[in-house]
């Protein structure tokens, strides 16, 4: 009696006529298909070399949130915003000497003067108190550029590098937006490089490892290398219709190298299988694509799907990554199954010379594999105790899980750069040596409130505002107020806090926007009654609006990744109960990431194993999400891998047990070849001066490496075998859909 969902007779059915015909075709033209190959190769190089000056930095908060609403009212009706660049001006006596006075106002007519420059203000001209530092020697100079993001970003970096420095009594050092994301474009090219440079080695000593061979070897190397040029070319024509994250770029190219890699590595394995079984070359490569092509296939699908998630969210940074992420994925797959074919009809039987490691070996490597090896008897010793090895490994992870409960979330700044960069030490000593946050104050905007004939409504306004506990000052078209009394009257720049319909406030507080005591500052801000609809935006609005966007979309996030995965493996297997199985055991994988990411990046433990970065106390808010749908998709991807040899043995014997056995075993040291090399790949990002990066790096990595391991390796094996016959249920009409609609092996 075979189990019920899944009849071994009758759900083998004819071969995936597409994939045999591509491979045949594949082969038959190898020499034309290889010749296109190589003359599109140098083109698209070309073509993607300058795609970095085409990515946008930022993107991290909710673009439909009040705090943006705030930010686009301010630049189109009050000519103002936040500034893309502060530059920190510190002389060695007062600035408020006549002569110190008179030389920062000389600059910053000078620098208002300057090409791209909207807007220039600085303590000299605008006597705002909050410019001017607490030993009274420095100030600060204000820049708001014109142009979209790059084009502030290019001319943040011309300007950092005409300004800083010796200036008449001063020294000037530059920080700001548009200067940090000036610098982390540099460094995010430099970092790739480094990247490639020590992941392309590290990913060839594995292959010679797992092959034997070093023309197996070289194969996923070149098709990885391929993957990586398209990549870039490919975001580079996504930035000429949206927004692309510059992260993109970094994050992409190593998911795409890894993916390609892997997946010609699972193609080139079947195929030295086939070869080692008898076959032709021919019969090889059509048996291999219709096989391990068609899992291939799947698999960049169930990644595609698990990067759709991040649709659902209104920040470019999650948004651009998706639509990158899906193009990269897609990519890998195609050129696994394209250059793949042609390639290996080339070199035919001779895919086993060349073993540079033979001396190490006891014997060749077994293309097959057979009984009796490491995972065979790990799956074996595991299913003899299935509830204690299981228990015992879902217990180790939901115990490294457990730092994540105490997370903390902010939004970058400048301490996503490396410490010794001049735009962080300048924006340390800002927040040092300056009463407030002046350069980020909280922005009140009354659109519908004209200042004519509502002075009194403003000041009682303004006056309640100014009691709020964590408020330094707040400056409006009436003046400055301090502790609920006018301090001041209207400045000379008082014009830029009114509009024919409206006006604007500036609450400057002492509280650290991205902290508790600056959320709770905002609550106070949003809570006071306002003479007419108030929007108030800011760095600490933003993160409280985004991480609110974050929460109310990540049901619909949720709701794509189960249900696209659940009707995936149903498709693939006929069960409805080893879909279920997947998506726990796939995200119980996460919890070690998820836990390193607060013990390691928020807590600050053990960081000298990832080399040296701020810790904040906070992780970036968008990345919990962004890491989640990036490693649920790898994760997946290997599922599907072990499903695949799982399901084939199984639909011969009938036998859940010897097919789980045998799945792991013929599995087992390919998907951790193949989870090395995305770890090595990805974990290459830690190398990173840029903390963001480096988080993602080793989370990643660390998720692809437990999933391929303890997860692979021991809790799938112990949960079938706890399931037995109930694995590849399903009810009589979905099998019957199953039977008419689901997925073949050839």
């Amino acid at each position: 009696m075979t189990d019920a969902g899944l009849s071994p007779r009758t759900a083998a059915t004819a071969p995936d006529r597409g994939l045999a015909r591509l491979a045949r075709t594949l082969v038959r033209r190898r020499v034309p298909v290889l010749l296109v190959a190589v003359l599109l190769f140098p083109l698209a190089a070309l073509f993607g070399a300058g795609v970095t000056g085409d990515l946008s930095s930022g993107g991290y908060t909710a673009a439909d949130s009040e705090a943006a609403e705030v930010e686009d009212l301010l630049e189109e009706r009050f000519g103002t915003g936040s500034p893309h660049m502060v530059f920190l001006v510190a002389g060695e006596r007062s600035a408020e000497e006549p002569g110190q006075a008179r030389a920062g106002t000389e600059l910053t007519e000078r620098i208002r003067d300057l090409d791209g420059v909207a807007r220039a203000e600085s303590f000299w001209t605008a006597g705002a108190p909050s410019l001017l530092s607490g030993d009274g020697r420095s100030a600060l100079l204000l820049v708001r550029l014109s142009g979209d993001e790059n084009e502030t970003t290019r001319r943040a970096g011309e300007l950092t590098e005409e300004l800083s420095g010796e200036q008449g009594p001063f020294t000037v050092t530059a920080t700001g937006r548009a200067t940090i994301n000036a610098e982390l474009e540099k460094r995010s090219e430099e970092d790739l490089i480094r990247a490639e440079l020590i992941g392309a080695p590290l990913t060839l000593v594995i292959l010679l490892i797992a092959f034997g061979s070093l023309v197996a070897g070289v194969l996923p190397l070149v098709v990885g290398a391929v993957s990586v040029v398209c990549t870039l070319a490919v975001l580079r024509l996504l930035a000429t219709v949206t927004e692309v994250s510059l992260f993109t770029m970094n994050i992409t190219t190593a998911l795409g190298f890894g993916l390609a890699v892997d997946y010609s590595l699972f193609i080139v394995t079947r195929y030295r299988e086939e070869l080692a079984r008898g076959h032709d070359v021919g019969g090889a490569i059509s048996r291999s694509l219709r096989t391990a092509g068609r899992t291939v296939l799947f698999s960049a699908l169930t990644v595609a799907l698990s990067l759709s998630a991040l649709l659902v969210f209104p920040m470019m940074f999650l948004r651009s990554l998706a639509y990158a992420g899906i193009a990269v994925v897609t990519l890998a797959a195609l050129a696994s199954l394209v250059l793949l074919p042609p390639l290996l009809a080339v070199i035919g039987p001779r895919i086993d010379r060349l073993d540079v490691f033979a001396r190490l070996r006891r014997g060749r490597v077994d293309p097959v594999g057979r009984e009796g090896g490491a995972w065979y008897r790990l799956a074996n010793g595991v299913m003899r105790r299935p509830v204690a090895a299981g228990g015992a490994v879902a217990l180790l992870l939901i115990t490294l899980a457990l730092p994540f409960t105490h997370a903390r979330f902010g939004l970058t700044d400048d301490r996503i750069l490396p410490s010794g960069s001049p735009a962080r030490v300048a924006a340390e000593t800002i927040r040092t040596d300056f009463e407030g946050t002046g350069t980020t104050p909280v922005t009140v905007v009354l659109p519908d409130l004209p200042h004519s004939g509502s002075e009194a409504e403003l000041a009682s306004y303004t006056e309640e505002l100014s009691l709020i506990e964590g408020t330094v000052r707040v400056d409006g078209p009436l003046g400055g107020w301090v502790g609920g009394r006018q301090v001041s009257g209207p400045g000379p720049g008082a014009g830029g806090f009114v509009d024919a319909r409206g006006v604007r406030l500036e609450v400057v507080s002492d509280t650290d926007p991205n902290s508790a005591d600056g959320e709770r500052h905002l609550r106070d801000v949003r809570a006071v009654p306002a003479p007419a609809e108030a929007l108030v935006g800011g760095e600490a609005a933003s993160l409280v609006d985004t991480r609110q966007a974050l929460v109310e979309r990540l049901p619909h996030a949720a709701v794509i990744i189960v249900l696209s995965m659940f009707v995936l493996l149903f498709l693939f297997t006929g069960s409805v109960v080893v879909p279920v199985q997947a998506l726990v055991l796939n995200t119980l994988s996460l919890t070690a990431s998820f836990g390193a990411m607060v013990f390691v990046f928020q807590d600050g433990h053990l960081k000298w194993l990832v080399g040296d970065f701020v810790h904040t106390g906070q992780l970036e808010v968008t990345v919990p999400v962004l890491m989640f749908c990036v490693a649920f998709g790898l994760s997946m991807d290997y599922t599907v891998f072990l499903l695949s040899r799982i399901r084939e043995e199984y639909l011969e014997s009938g036998d859940t047990t010897r097919a789980v056995v045998f799945g792991i075993e013929r599995t087992g040291r390919l998907i951790t070849a193949a989870a090395l090399i995305v770890a090595t790949v990805l974990g290459a990002l830690a190398t990173s001066g840029v903390s963001l990066l480096k988080l993602l790096g080793v989370g990643l990595a660390l998720a692809v490496l437990v999933d391929a391991t303890l997860v692979r390796g021991i809790l799938v094996p112990a949960v079938m075998k706890v399931c037995g016959r109930a694995n590849w249920w399903a009810p009589a009409p979905l099998r019957r859909l199953h039977d008419r609609v689901g997925l073949r092996d050839g």
